[in-house]
């Protein structure tokens, strides 16, 4: 008894120094789930939604870290604490040091493995860590990836102790000097450039699994003919059975089964339930893996049936479609940055919190801009109602910028390392996202940044996912290929192009401009396209835009994007401060004109 109160006071010391030792670095503003960030309860929250096992252990909290030369050895002695999994630039990860290039910043802790997993083999996940990731677990390599923007996990179970387990982790990230997918960090932040986002951003997590377990799964809904596919794919022995339960509530409403690894197609009832933003209906899904005629591995998951299409209106102009009808996409740009997490949201509230406000506002889309967020973050587009358009974060060299014409120029020939890494994390977002319902559009370029080969990258697009739609690039260089033309324009809605074939869609514009003082990431130098000095003057210049959308929309705009739903460091164009603490605009008024123009092609 002695012994155990004795743990239990060391557990409770333990805990207030890991308390006491973090703190926020930096002065700069913070949002108000930041200030209030328990660093012992770090993301709590299961991090895999559309793939679900009971158990699991979280990895989050303070480990130790060093920056050292690039090319050095492991440290034998470690500098500070860091708090994962925020990136060590940022404030919240209590350290707020930039690494660069020339260096590696090298990560360490420990931990045990519950006896309860003991027979089983564990699995080392994490969420994203930015670029290159180089894993050991008691001095074993267990593995290496590269990439910013996907998951990925090691099976480390020949590496374990029975007892603490020592687990260290090394990140390379070259930033803007590097040839790989980076979104807008660059070394020197600048006006639409940000800080650089170093190591792991993304939760850490073990999870137990059977020799034969369920390694990713793919649901593909139709509803013309009521039916949902769901592909199971393995850890690589060959399992006897895979059965699949779709359920409404607790009512079985579909079920069937494979051998050989073949999918499982199921048929609905005639009375299925669509997905759309104003009906966010949701299927759970329950998958069961058998080996030798025992269950070998169970999971939760959802689906819903909706369908991304186009089609000629009656009018001639070519329209985007949910679920077979005219629908309008309007939603704003969403850059997914934090001033005190930057890639990385202080809390699950916090990350739900801008979706919430973009629906709150009236729309019906979102347009997540350069960035992969989080799985947790996909999962509330589907149970809210948003839909997805997805970015690829972009990279590499640029050819000459021609928006307002169809490119007549050379395009940029990537180095094959650069044009590897790109089809490679491509690939890697699209495997991770492809059962998220909410995800409408793929948009494999934005304005020329890094654009190549760009017939081809929107075909191999199409031809690998051919349930969605392909925005081949945002905001030019146009093509003739992909589903829609995508013009940029600021800061009023300008139809100057426009494709009679593909819908016509207006990717950017506004950018309407409010610096607040207190709420600002830089004293000064802040941008935005226009600027004003009042909440009441960006209302107003806001309905204005608005207001000759409506008239576009007449003349073929089939969706808009407008710029942009918070600040991000030195841009002050958000509908809401950076952090989060101020709505800039008259929430009623832009809500209003917002459902008359997702509603404007149902009138």
């Amino acid at each position: 008894m002695r012994k155990n109160v004795w743990l239990i006071c060391l557990g409770l010391v333990c805990c207030n120094l890991i308390s006491a030792q973090w703190s926020p670095a930096g002065n700069k503003i913070k949002t108000s789930w930041g200030e209030k960030l328990d660093p012992k309860n770090v993301l709590p929250e299961y991090p895999r939604p559309i793939m679900e096992r009971p158990e699991w252990k979280n990895l989050n909290g303070s480990w130790n870290y060093a920056i050292t030369k690039k090319g050095a050895p492991a440290p034998n002695v470690y500098q500070g604490e860091i708090l994962v999994p925020f990136a060590v630039e940022s404030s919240l990860s209590g350290v707020g040091k930039t690494v660069g290039e020339q260096q590696e910043l090298w990560y360490q802790r420990t931990f045990e493995i519950p006896a309860s997993w003991r027979g089983r083999q564990v699995l080392l996940h994490f969420g994203g860590v930015d670029w290159q990731t180089d894993v050991w677990v008691n001095d074993v390599k267990v593995g290496r990836h590269t990439g910013g923007f996907a998951p990925f996990s090691f099976d480390i179970t020949s590496a374990l102790n029975k007892g603490a387990n020592r687990l260290v982790v090394k990140v390379w990230d070259p930033t803007d000097r590097g040839e790989q997918p980076r979104g807008k960090q660059v070394e020197k932040p600048n006006a639409i450039w940000y800080t650089p986002v170093t190591g792991i951003w993304q939760t850490v997590w073990l999870e137990p699994v059977g020799a034969v377990h369920i390694a990713q799964l793919k649901t593909t809904p139709d509803i013309d003919k009521r039916t949902v596919k769901v592909d199971v794919a393995t850890n690589g022995p060959s399992a006897d059975k895979v059965e699949v339960r779709v359920l409404d509530g607790n009512k079985t409403v579909a079920a069937g089964a494979s051998l050989g690894g073949l999918p499982v197609e199921l048929s609905m009832p005639e009375n299925v339930k669509l997905w759309s933003p104003e009906s966010p209906s949701l299927y759970d899904i329950e998958v069961t893996l058998y080996k030798d005629g025992k269950v070998a591995d169970k999971v939760k998951s959802y689906t819903a049936f909706r369908k991304f299409s186009v089609c000629k209106d009656k009018s001639g102009f070519t329209r985007l479609q949910l679920n077979n009808k005219d629908y309008f996409q309007f939603g704003p740009l969403d850059q997914g940055w934090w001033p005190d997490g930057l890639y990385t949201a202080p809390t699950d509230e916090a990350l739900v919190y801008d979706l919430k406000k973009i629906k709150d506002f009236g729309y019906n889309m979102v347009r997540k801009h350069i960035k992969v967020e989080p799985a947790r973050w996909y999962t509330h587009c589907d149970r809210i109602g948003l839909i997805v358009w997805q970015d690829m974060p972009s990279g590499g060299p640029s050819p000459q910028w021609q928006m307002r014409e169809y490119f007549n120029g050379t395009e940029v020939v990537r180095s094959a390392v650069s044009e590897a890494n790109y089809r490679k994390e491509w690939k890697e977002i699209m495997d991770c996202l492809y059962s998220y319902p909410s995800i409408g559009v793929w948009v494999p370029f934005n304005e020329a940044w890094g654009q190549f080969k760009t017939v081809e990258i929107a075909a191999w697009t199409k031809e690998y996912d051919p349930t969605r739609l392909v925005n081949p690039a945002s905001g030019g260089n146009h093509y003739v290929c992909g589903d829609m033309l995508d013009l940029h324009h600021y800061p009023e809605p300008n139809l100057y192009l426009y494709d009679p074939v593909r819908p016509t869609v207006l990717g950017e514009y506004g950018g309407i401009g409010l610096a607040l003082k207190g709420h600002l990431w830089l004293p000064d130098k802040n941008w935005g396209y226009v600027q004003y000095n009042t909440p009441e003057e960006v209302t107003n210049e806001y309905r204005n835009y608005a207001n000759q959308l409506l008239e576009l929309i007449k003349k073929g705009f089939s969706a808009a994007v407008y710029t942009q739903i918070t600040d991000v460091e030195g841009e002050v164009n958000g509908l809401i401060t950076y952090d989060r603490k101020v709505i800039k605009v008259n929430e009623a008024i832009v809500r209003s004109i917002n459902r008359k123009i997702c509603n404007t092609l149902n009138e």
